[in-house]
């Protein structure tokens, strides 16, 4: 009985302590007290960036879970249910940095594996894998319900993560001379309908349309564009690879039916239509505003992206 006694009078001691803010000492001879949090924070995930793995389930997990490459979450072809809810697979906390953007940049950032959640979709892809990416190729689709498990997961993401439109992307904007994921197939204006992403008004494309009708603008003038959209493009006047791999990413999402990497006046149009919409201070650039006049031909240094 009195040992029983000395026991409660122990533990009561303990939790007093614990109570008045002590903390125990952790392996690192460190007490932490977090009892005065601050609310001047945020998420550290600034990205969502999407991909197809090329790959069946099975090779896909097996590859996803290292040692070489990783993402945070792996969308199934046939996602299985639970409790009703669509079941993904979760392969890296979205607290660490996986592995699955390489050499990439968007809107002035780079290296976005340390700002970025990863989310891989099992797809097979083109049955003729090619950078070119031509539009002979034959594309595996995406299931219905795995687009509905999609959905579901990235609304998630996006609302504890406060993800702004313009920074859900595919692996093919942020890395276009490499890589062409999630590619034409990709239904990007269905997750727009949900809700989700970017896509431009009907009304700016058709005024755009007008206003290039006769063509397209200076390529310099829609490389100053592709720039000022986030892709990682200098305006120099020539047809190099980075413009040619940002402009087949950017026709693979908003215009599937022709991604050749050329330009033209319906690219220029979308293209124009966006920043419209989403980033209307780019268009304070005078080479942006009046991209047909004489003095847009030869623009200096664009405009610094936004973030």
């Amino acid at each position: 009985m009195r040992s029983m006694t000395l026991l409660y009078m122990v533990l009561a001691l303990l939790l007093g302590g614990c109570a008045g803010g002590e903390r125990p000492v952790g392996p690192g001879g460190v007490a932490i007290d977090d009892s005065h949090p601050s609310s001047a924070h945020s998420s550290r995930v600034r990205f969502l960036v999407l991909h197809y793995t090329d790959e069946d389930e099975a090779t896909s997990l097996e590859i996803l879970r290292g040692p070489r490459v990783s993402a945070h979450y792996l969308v199934p072809r046939r996602p299985g249910r639970e409790r009703g809810a669509p079941r993904v697979y979760r392969l890296v906390d979205e607290s660490r940095r996986a592995w699955h953007a390489g050499a990439s940049a968007w809107a002035g950032r780079t290296h976005l594996n340390d700002s970025s959640l990863g989310i891989e979709l099992v797809n097979a892809g083109p049955d003729r894998p090619s950078i070119e990416a031509a539009p002979t190729v034959a594309w595996a689709p995406f299931p219905d319900e795995q687009i509905t498990a999609l959905i579901a997961l990235l609304r998630d993401l996006i609302a504890r993560h406060d993800i702004a439109p313009t920074d859900l992307l595919g692996h093919a904007e942020i890395a276009p001379t490499r890589k062409i994921d999630p590619g034409p197939a990709f239904p990007w204006r269905r997750l727009y309908a949900a809700g989700i992403g970017t896509w431009p008004l009907e009304a700016d494309l058709a005024r755009y349309r007008r206003l290039f009708a006769a063509g397209p603008p200076p390529l310099a003038v829609l490389q100053r564009a592709l720039a000022a959209w986030g892709y990682a493009v200098t305006p120099s006047g020539e047809l190099d690879s980075a413009t040619r791999g940002a402009l087949r990413a950017f026709q693979m999402r908003y215009r599937p039916a022709d991604h050749r990497g050329r330009p033209d006046a319906d690219t220029a149009a979308r293209l124009w239509a966006l920043l419209a919409r989403y980033r209307p201070e780019a268009l304070v650039d005078p080479a942006l505003a009046s991209p047909l006049s004489p003095s847009a031909a030869t623009p200096g240094k664009p405009p610094a992206p936004r973030g």
